[in-house]
């Protein structure tokens, strides 16, 4: 079912824009591999005012997570990836309520961050409960397909972690056989997050949810070695 329209949501989006709390980030062309081409990287050291590490989820939804992780680590900075406007404006009011400083919401798809994001920049990316895209033909939709995959390697830090969790367990499959084919080494994997009692935890909508109806939570990291 699609999302009705949030009422004033250009509105609602001018004011976390002017805030400094979100960032929306266009590209004319919208052919993916030509549109990268040209960078307009993004000055992280201006944006967080500091050079701590920076982390980076993708498909932040509503920001719990997001806005969890960067409460309790404010020694890194946050950068909270979400396609959808009618989504990220829950998020970065969310964010902008709580006054969190080290935490930008970024509204993008994830296909153009490389034009954005520097080369070699994140210390670590999360993916929390992607859509499985179940169909087949909608394979290279999959935030885990090796299209994506490609991209996490030129983003990420030399050695830095992909953590993803899903409830969905083909797609945990799917992931699982396309990170192993690009060349990621897998490690901490789990068939039942919560039942293995992972300590540092952060729970999400969507993970509460599907844990309250029972439902196991999928659980890995990965990493290419130097």
């Amino acid at each position: 079912m699609r999302m009705r329209r949030k009422a004033r949501l250009e509105e609602r989006l001018a004011g976390c824009v002017d805030s400094g709390k979100l960032i929306i980030l266009n590209c004319e062309d919208r052919n993916f591999v030509t549109s990268v081409i040209e960078k307009e990287y993004l000055d992280f050291e201006t944006l967080f005012g500091n050079k701590n590490p920076v982390v980076m989820e993708i498909g932040a939804g509503k920001g719990q997570f997001a806005c969890e992780l960067a409460k309790r680590s404010p020694d890194i900075n946050v950068l909270a990836v979400e396609r959808t406007s009618n989504v990220i404006v829950d998020a970065a009011e969310k964010a902008i309520a709580a006054d969190i400083p080290n935490l930008i919401l970024l509204r993008c798809d994830a296909e153009y961050l490389e034009k954005f994001i520097p080369t070699h920049s994140i210390d670590k990316l999360y993916l929390n409960f992607s859509c499985p895209f179940p169909k087949k033909s909608y394979a290279a939709h999959r935030l885990t397909h090796r299209k994506f995959l490609r991209i996490y390697e030129r983003l990420l830090k030399p050695g830095a972690e992909i953590h993803q969790k899903t409830d969905n367990r083909p797609f945990f499959q799917f992931s699982l056989e396309e990170f192993s084919e690009c060349g990621y080494t897998l490690k901490n994997i789990s068939l039942d997050l919560h039942a293995d009692d992972y300590k540092d935890n952060i729970v999400t909508e969507y993970e509460k949810r599907f844990s309250d109806m029972g439902m196991p939570i999928y659980r890995l990291e990965a990493y290419i070695k130097n």
